[in-house]
């Protein structure tokens, strides 16, 4: 069966919800649940190798703590293929309530956690735990907010509606680094000792705040049209692997590049920045906070652009600006200036990577057909996550310790996105007006 954007009108369903109204709902789930994840990865460059890695040398624990960072990517294929099939069985919205208080309930746990004085080994072991089931969580986020905004959107506005969930990311981020930027602040024994934690304690307040939220939404047109005419799939797993396996092999391709320069920049260049560099601490985490805070604002644009100029176009921008922008950025970080560490996180995280950020939910979800479409989306994008993203900070780590040149770990960034650029070349469809032209013909 061959794979090919959605053009079927489904009958209308009642929308009780305005679309801008189911937009940002999922903007804030997301944004909880992506500052939840995320806060594990700052801490995991700046304390973890510290507290939980102790009994190691300082490049060693640094490598665990990326490691440890990693294996909450390995369970969100899980979580996707879980979260995936009872979305497209019972619905979007019952799956975004538990995966939301899931993932409070192990942030929160995560910032309680004693460490390897306290309880030797069983802590990096108990941190492993509660990571993976953070990434089981976010395995079936992803997906389903990012549904709920697309199907509720108006024909010819789902690349603005769509970039809502997509915002989350950023957001989460520059909440994330800020909560640390804060914390970060206190005196390094204070901080060491207690001040890591408060930013996963807070995370229990913004999980309340986005769970009243989210359970004010009304369920997909799209679902609830499958379940009128009868059209619910019984494996919807199943049938996405059977018929749609190159669609989700080309999502996971495509999506490479934005999650590998994603952490790299949260992650990595914090540590290198920090640790080999020497630029303070503080310093590293504004200039994730500030990429962040334009990344934010730059989704929806694109978003908005894709509607006109088609969202495989944009994508393919943003995948050749991603790839483009590397060199001068580690050029300007080797600098050891602080000012020029924030502008270079700026030129990959703000300005190189949110054109295809900003159109990834819609681009990604219209390649489905509604029955199976939660599994489709949720899988291409976590195998990605495993791919990529996931050992990103620990490949880059043990390659700078090979080789001592940042020259080798661009050369790695730059080998990801070329694989996303011939992977978006490759997705069904034209290109262009042609690509916004057929974009029009999208209902569900």
């Amino acid at each position: 069966m061959t794979t090919t954007p959605v053009q079927i009108t489904e009958r209308a369903t009642a929308r009780p919800n305005k679309p801008m109204t189911v937009a940002i709902a999922s903007l804030i789930g997301t944004t909880v649940e992506y500052y939840d994840f995320f806060i594990f990865g700052t801490a995991a460059a700046l304390v973890f190798p510290q507290l939980f890695f102790s009994n190691a040398s300082p490049f060693m624990g640094t490598l665990l703590s990326f490691a440890t960072l990693g294996v909450g990517f390995l369970a969100r294929p899980l979580g996707g293929v879980v979260f995936g099939h009872f979305g497209d069985r019972l619905g979007r919205k019952k799956m975004l309530v538990i995966t939301l208080l899931g993932m409070g309930l192990a942030t929160l746990l995560i910032g309680i956690l004693p460490t390897y004085a306290a309880i030797g080994i069983a802590a990096p072991v108990l941190l492993t735990v509660l990571r993976l089931a953070q990434g089981f969580m976010v395995g079936g986020e992803w997906g389903g907010a990012t549904l709920m905004a697309v199907e509720h959107a108006p024909v010819g506005r789902k690349g603005i509606f769509g970039s809502f969930p997509q915002m989350g990311a950023p957001l989460g981020t520059a909440l994330a680094t800020g909560a640390f930027l804060i914390a970060a602040t206190l005196p390094d024994d204070q901080f060491l000792a207690w001040g890591w934690r408060v930013p996963f304690l807070v995370s229990a307040l913004l999980v309340v705040i986005g769970l009243a939220i989210r359970l004010t939404v009304e369920e997909s047109p799209a679902f609830q049209a499958a379940q009128e005419e009868d059209k619910v799939e019984a494996l919807p797993i199943v049938t996405a692997f059977r018929d749609h396996w190159r669609a989700i092999l080309l999502i996971a391709g495509t999506y490479l590049s934005q999650g590998v320069l994603a952490y790299l920049c949260m992650s990595y260049f914090v540590n290198y920045g920090s640790k080999v560099i020497g630029i303070p601490r503080v310093h590293a985490l504004s200039g994730v906070l500030v990429a962040a805070v334009i990344a934010t604002v730059a989704y929806p644009v694109f978003g908005w652009l894709s509607d006109y100029w088609g969202r495989k176009t944009m994508y393919l921008l943003g995948a050749v600006l991603m790839g483009v922008s590397v060199f001068p950025a580690i050029a300007m970080i080797n600098t050891g200036n602080s000012l020029l560490f924030v502008l270079a996180i700026t030129l990959m995280f703000g300005i190189a990577m949110p054109p295809s950020a900003g159109v990834t939910g819609p681009l990604f979800s219209m390649v489905f057909p509604k029955e199976i479409r939660y599994s489709g989306v949720s899988v291409g994008y976590t195998i990605s996550q495993i791919v990529g993203p996931a050992f990103a900070p620990t490949i880059a780590t043990a390659i700078y310790g090979a080789t001592h040149s940042s020259t080798s770990v661009g050369l790695y960034m730059v080998v990801i996105c070329a694989i996303s650029i011939v992977s978006v070349a490759l997705l069904p469809g034209p290109w262009g007006r042609r690509e916004a032209a057929l974009q029009k013909l999208e209902v569900h």
